[in-house]
């Protein structure tokens, strides 16, 4: 029989990243932890981390086990509240993709707060691996984040498809253009979304028309490339999602690519999809209004 308290130790070593780290959260000296570890991992048969002088990786055994432990730790605290006659506080963590927009994403937690039901809500931003690897570690509950259609590892809901478009100053000589041709912007300055699901679909778009421009600046947060682009300093290529005043977004022409976003769940979390959760309905809700 396993006990609570292993499936804890395990939770806290995948959360925390480190056996010294999860021994500190627990209040237990870290010895104690890794007896702890060793004890489960006989119990199973099977070993659930890989440890080396630096990190700690969970092994295919560990994440196949970290569904099934978020599951018995939740009904363990169900079952606690329902004996003391308590509501446990919803909570739900959910992971954004880094190229997501902000701005979006803080409306959407404004329309989920003021429906007026408690939800306790966690926000981890990552890239699109690092969303899926905290998936199947149990670190995340849902993923809003890139939907690809050959994969079925997850859960998924598809909520919108966008293109990739050029982002430029209001007062650039082509900004009245609907569709710009990557020669036309061969004398321009650029800036470089280093964190682009599609910069080597983009660079390549350019050099094989011939263009090789100058870059101005190489970022990795969106809010501060738009800044950049809003008073001028370069043009650059991001989801058609982002917008601010003083930036036209016309297409790149012959530039094709697009990106379907909606929610990836986790294993210990697909219940979610049915289950009445105030942020992921404005999610939703935000979608469904776009469409219509």
């Amino acid at each position: 029989m396993i006990d609570r308290y292993l499936l804890r130790y395990f939770l806290a070593v995948i959360d925390c990243g480190s056996f010294s780290k999860a021994a500190k959260q627990l209040n237990v000296a870290q010895p104690t932890l890794s007896v702890g570890i060793g004890k489960l991992e006989r119990l199973l048969g099977a070993s659930l981390f890989q440890r080396t002088s630096k990190r700690v990786h969970i092994t295919e055994a560990g994440s196949r086990l970290a569904a099934h432990a978020r599951r018995i730790e939740n009904e363990f605290n169900l079952a606690e509240a329902a004996v003391v006659d308590m509501r446990p506080a919803r909570a739900l963590r959910l992971g954004v993709l880094s190229t997501y927009p902000i701005s979006e994403l803080a409306r959407t937690i404004g329309t989920a707060k003021n429906a007026g039901e408690s939800e306790r809500l966690q926000i981890i931003s990552g890239n699109e691996r690092e969303l899926l690897q905290r998936l199947s570690r149990g670190q995340i509950d849902v993923a809003l984040t890139i939907v690809r259609e050959e994969s079925d590892r997850f859960a998924s809901e598809a909520l919108f498809t966008e293109h990739y478009a050029l982002a430029i100053h209001s007062g650039h000589p082509l900004a009245d253009k609907a569709a710009i041709a990557a020669e036309d912007l061969s004398d321009n300055t650029m800036i470089v979304r280093r964190h682009c699901e599609v910069l080597a679909e983009t660079s390549r778009h350019f050099t094989e028309r011939g263009v090789r421009p100058f870059f101005a600046f190489r970022g990795t947060n969106d809010e501060q490339v738009l800044a950049l682009v809003q008073v001028g300093l370069g043009i650059t290529v991001m989801p058609a999602s982002y917008a601010t005043k003083g930036v036209v977004r016309p297409r790149l022409a012959g530039f094709n690519l697009k990106r379907r976003i909606g929610l990836l769940y986790a294993g210990h979390a697909d219940h979610l999809q049915q289950a009445d959760s105030p942020m992921l309905e404005a999610i939703r809700s935000r979608y469904a209004r776009a469409k219509q």
